[in-house]
């Protein structure tokens, strides 16, 4: 579905559930980037933005919950995908620091509401992963930036998934409302 479009995003969930049976694990991967410094980004840029990666998210992790709580198995697992760049910001990504900060903040809300549940909702904060985002950085700036990662180098789409796989699992069901960064030791807290 077209995420920055709320009547699709309303009735995704209820569409995969009639397809499925039921819902345990929703995972908000989405991220679309609109880069501009603040004093000269559109309003466009920002509402693009936060409709897809913020308000998309809002609006299946409330569909989501839903569904699990209805289900009534004392199981279900919401994993958001923010960024580093909503922990420590990024000069020219405002809009999308926003957007991946205040999905944290949301995963935290949601994690204390539905914990008694057996529901657990957490994100993952990937770092510089090599995907169509990176892929369009220059070379000489690709250089500068694995020079700031420990490791030295870019981490893979497979080092998110393997997190992902984690948190969804019944190992994982005493994590919540976490901020799980894979960045290479970029950022550490």
């Amino acid at each position: 579905c077209d995420l920055g479009n709320k009547a699709q995003v309303a009735k995704l969930i209820d569409e995969a559930v009639a397809k499925l049976g039921r819902l345990d694990i929703l995972v908000n991967n989405a991220g679309l980037t609109k880069d501009n410094l603040f004093m000269v980004m559109k309003d466009e840029q920002w509402d693009e933005v936060i409709a897809v990666n913020l308000t998309s998210t809002f609006m299946l992790m409330r569909a989501g919950a839903r569904h699990m709580m209805r289900s009534k198995t004392g199981y279900g697992r919401i994993i958001n995908i923010s960024s580093v760049s909503g922990i420590i910001g990024n000069p020219g990504q405002g809009n999308y620091a926003a957007s991946k900060a205040g999905m944290i903040g949301m995963t935290k809300s949601l994690a204390r509401e539905v914990a008694s549940r057996g529901i657990t909702a957490n994100c993952i904060a990937p770092g510089f992963i090599e995907t169509p985002m990176t892929n369009v950085l220059n070379e000489a700036l690709v250089t500068e930036v694995k020079k700031n990662i420990p490791t030295q180098s870019f981490g893979s789409p497979d080092d998110i998934a393997f997190a992902a796989v984690y948190l969804a699992s019944t190992e994982a069901k005493y994590v919540t409302g976490q901020t799980l960064q894979v960045n290479g030791g970029l950022v550490m807290q």
